[in-house]
Formats: C-alpha cells, sequence, structure tokens
C-alpha cells in the first residue's frame, strides 16, 4: 500500500479501497491526490477538538476547508431535469424508429439537492466526523449520482476509526461526562461506512475510505 499512500499517513489513518480508488487517484489525479495527503498530514485534533459540542459544524471539518479551499476545492450542488423522449416504430419496419420523437416528458428535479463538501478536477472528497450514520447514505448517493454523471471519477470519504473509542472513554467533556456517549455507534465511523460500501451503495463509484486514529490526536501519538 505505500505505492499509492505515504508511510506516515498509514501510522495515522486506515484505508479502505473499494474499486480500485487508490489506484485512480495514483495514476490518473496525482495532484489532487497529493492535495489530500498533504491535508491528512497536517490534520492535528485537540482534546478541546474533541469536546467541543455539535457535529459537522466543529472545528475539525474546518481544519479541512482551511487547507483544501485555498487550493481550489470546492463544494458543489448539483441539480438537474430528466428529458425522456418517444420515438414511435416506424410504420412495417419492426425495430426500427423514427428520426423524431412523437411527445416528450420533463420530469423536474430528477436530480436534487445533491451536495459534496469538496470536488477538483474529477475527485470529491466528503468528511463525516460526528453525524447520524444515515448521512453515509446520502453522501454515498450522491457521489454515485456525480459519476453516473460523469462529474467525479473516484471518491473519498474520511471518518473516525474504531480506535478513537479508546480516547472517548478516557476523557471527559466539561461537565466530567465521558465523550464516549457524544461519539456513540449509530454516528458516523468507519464500521458504518464499510459495511455500506460492502454492499455496494455506492454503485460503480470508486470509493477510497478514510479512518481517524488515534496518533491524530494531541497526546496520542506514536
Amino acid at each position: 500500500m505505500t505505492r499509492y499512500i505515504r508511510e506516515s499517513l498509514l501510522k495515522k489513518f486506515e484505508f479502505q479501497n473499494y474499486g480500485h480508488a487508490l489506484e485512480i487517484l495514483q495514476d490518473a489525479f496525482p495532484k489532487e491526490w497529493k492535495e489530500v495527503q498533504d491535508s491528512l498530514e497536517k490534520l492535528t485534533i485537540s482534546i478541546e477538538d474533541l469536546q467541543t459540542a455539535g457535529g459537522n459544524e466543529t472545528a475539525i471539518p474546518k481544519k479541512f476547508d482551511d487547507i483544501l479551499y485555498p487550493l481550489g476545492w470546492k463544494e458543489i450542488r448539483i441539480t438537474g431535469d430528466l428529458l425522456v423522449k418517444m420515438y414511435p416504430r416506424r410504420a412495417n419496419q419492426r425495430g426500427r424508429f423514427s428520426d423524431e420523437p412523437f411527445d416528450e416528458k420533463t420530469i423536474t428535479g430528477y436530480i436534487d439537492g445533491h451536495n459534496i463538501d469538496f470536488i477538483k478536477g474529477k475527485v470529491a472528497f466528503d468528511l463525516e466526523w460526528n453525524s447520524k450514520d444515515q448521512t453515509f447514505d446520502r453522501d454515498l448517493l450522491a457521489m454515485r449520482t456525480y459519476f453516473d454523471c460523469g462529474l467525479i471519477e473516484v471518491g473519498i470519504i474520511v471518518t473516525r476509526s474504531k480506535e478513537l473509542n479508546d480516547v472517548f472513554r478516557e476523557v471527559a467533556d466539561k461537565r466530567g461526562k465521558s465523550l464516549i456517549s457524544k461519539y456513540g455507534a449509530s454516528t458516523t465511523w468507519m464500521g458504518k461506512l464499510e459495511y455500506r460500501l460492502k454492499s455496494r451503495r455506492n454503485g460503480g463509484c470508486p470509493i477510497l475510505a478514510i479512518g481517524i486514529k488515534k496518533p491524530c490526536v494531541e497526546g496520542y501519538g506514536l
């Protein structure tokens, strides 16, 4: 795996490769993949970050904003209508159809409301730190839709690794309550993402799943 990922990152993150996402990133989008790896290298999470209330609006997602947005990564939302054309069969010519449709129908809002945190070129990048785990369904549907529309070729989703639970059990919030209750099993972490990917909810879109491990947290380094 060191052919595709910096060795230093293997100590701080776990990687799950679906649909040859790593190979695509390395060979087809090396600039974008370098920038993503740069952002991962710089990720440092403080105990205060963990204690701060809120999900994807906390300081942790903003750490990626600060690095990736200046490099041209953008949050994108797409909408689209579906135009359906109906072509009649030519008279006495089974299997052959007219060049002109006899009717058309537009399905308004056929694609609507799909947004992804960061896109550059044809690479999509999403971070799910501490949302309800159903958020993964939305993310995978969005990446699948972008892929089917030819807007991206590969997606990356970053979330928490299971081993961060060791940290959450040891660290208390500002009221003295263990953080493990805040970061529950029904929130976004690798275990909730993996089974969705194994059941191919991403459709044909290659996905690299990345789990944030303990060495990313200050005081839990190697």
